[in-house]
């Protein structure tokens, strides 16, 4: 079982976690195997993943896997874990699979303790609340419709909606950058927003270039990249960014992966704009408005 000693549960259905950000990433502490770590929260990874440093347990408890992928390169063959229980505090998810790899070079990198990475196939049954603002994150299961189990509305007001198709695990949306419309995916542990490099040149003349970095993807491989800053993205006529930290990148080998056609990924930089909730079930973005001007 898996427990977050510092959630606080709202009701049967619905717990709020605290987080913290740790150069952009949202991880929340949690408690697994009388190990106390971080988890980090992400939308880009179809399992949950444990981190193969601190789980060596006998060999016949895992199978070997199918390949896994990351925005970045792929994960050979990971291996396999069941799991019977995953427990939120008082929230109890049940018969789960984890993806099982070394994750020793995030842990170095990041300077924590990382237990592991909590994706699609946990979040999916819940509504999930990324709130950057008060730096927490609420779940509240829903049913397979879609529809919160918890009759209880938000004490936010909800101020926008968009909807989003799922490719497989990956949400994708339909963004525009000075008009020329685009398809994005939404991942809550992309650090940088990431356009490929392949797209509309009307698209890339509002990127503006700054400095070069060095990308270490979820298996230790380094790429290096431009960085620079992604103007005129909207949502809707409504929804609009201010200029994003992004950066510009290859993507061809996770659309292949993933069998989509991306021409970027929407990470902190989208998230730290929008307190956003994503339901799954119903393929919708909801967003909540800021207590105080964003200035």
């Amino acid at each position: 079982p898996i427990t977050f000693p510092k959630a606080e549960i709202l009701s049967e259905h619905t717990t709020r976690i605290p987080f913290k950000l740790i150069d952009n990433l949202i991880v929340i502490e949690a408690e697994l195997l009388d190990q106390k770590g971080n988890f980090i929260i992400d939308t880009g990874s179809e399992t949950l993943i444990l981190n193969k440093v601190h789980f060596k347990t006998r060999q016949n408890d895992y199978s070997n896997s199918r390949e896994a992928s990351g925005v970045i390169d792929f994960i050979d063959n990971p291996l396999e874990k069941r799991l019977r229980e995953f427990i939120i505090k008082d929230i109890t998810i049940e018969d789960k699979r984890s993806d099982v790899i070394d994750l020793s070079h995030i842990e170095t990198s990041k300077k924590i303790h990382l237990l592991g990475i909590i994706g699609y196939d946990i979040l999916k049954d819940y509504e999930v609340f990324i709130d950057m603002y008060l730096n927490q994150i609420t779940l509240s299961r829903v049913n397979h419709q879609g529809q919160k189990l918890d009759p209880r509305q938000y004490l936010e007001k909800i101020i926008d909606t968009v909807d989003f198709k799922l490719k497989k695990h990956t949400i994708v949306l339909e963004v525009s950058v000075n008009d020329e419309l685009l398809k994005f995916g939404l991942d809550t542990a992309a650090e940088y927003n990431q356009l490929n490099k392949r797209t509309n040149k009307k698209v890339l003349k509002y990127f503006f270039p700054s400095k070069r970095l060095m990308l270490v993807g979820a298996s230790g491989k380094k790429i290096e990249v431009m960085a620079g800053k992604l103007y005129r993205v909207k949502l809707s006529d409504r929804i609009y960014f201010a200029p994003m930290t992004t950066l510009l990148t290859n993507l061809n080998q996770m659309n292949e992966a993933f069998g989509t056609s991306l021409d970027g990924i929407l990470g902190y930089e989208f998230f730290r704009q929008q307190r956003t909730i994503i339901n799954y079930k119903k393929e919708k973005l909801y967003f909540v408005e800021f207590p105080l001007n964003k200035q």
